[in-house]
């Protein structure tokens, strides 16, 4: 990628973390990658698209993260686990993707809706393929991976995230173990 382009993106990721996608200007983006506006307008129409390129590196961040926590010899479900709880946790860390939740809950603007929701697309996805390669592998019971891989995600958001609202955080051991008791009917012994 040319280092320019990663320069904007990044200080654009570094203006919609402190101010949220609505609060940042392409006028402050110039200012903190410290070139002029139209260079930004070199690589990028405007500040939706711009988002949009930043929402697909974190995408492919995010899968990278995933793959490297699905372990060899695993069981489908720790598999599965490994990965939404390393998305989970990516997610919860990363500056941007917390700021644009926020902006989703509070303006619920239609750009950081579509930014979340291709990010909920791509995990579901993901795990849908994971599903559908147990299944294959018959190490687990026919279902309907998308949608099964929904229902994690969900359940995964509600305990990393919903959960530790009202309650003490759950270790990831704890989720695990309650991913066995809630889905371990589909995997094949």
């Amino acid at each position: 990628m040319d280092a320019k382009k990663q320069l904007i993106m990044e200080s654009a990721k570094k203006s919609f973390s402190l101010f949220g996608y609505k609060g940042t200007t392409m006028d402050q983006i110039a200012k903190i990658a410290g070139v002029g506006k139209a260079t930004i307008y070199t690589f990028f129409a405007n500040k939706e698209e711009l988002l949009h390129d930043i929402i697909q590196s974190l995408i492919t961040e995010m899968k990278t993260v995933a793959e490297k926590a699905i372990t060899e010899g695993a069981t489908p479900f720790e598999k599965i686990h490994g990965a939404l709880y390393e998305i989970l946790v990516f997610r919860k860390e990363h500056e941007l993707l917390i700021q644009l939740s926020h902006e989703v809950q509070q303006f619920g603007s239609p750009v950081t809706i579509e930014a979340m929701a291709s990010i909920e697309t791509e995990v579901v996805q993901f795990i849908s393929e994971h599903i559908e390669r147990a299944i294959h592998n018959g190490t687990m019971k026919n279902c309907e991976p998308k949608m099964t891989a929904f229902i994690l995600f969900k359940l995964y958001v509600a305990l990393v995230f919903d959960w530790e609202k009202q309650n003490e955080p759950l270790t990831d051991e704890r989720i695990l173990k309650l991913l066995q008791i809630y889905f371990g009917n589909f995997i094949n012994e």
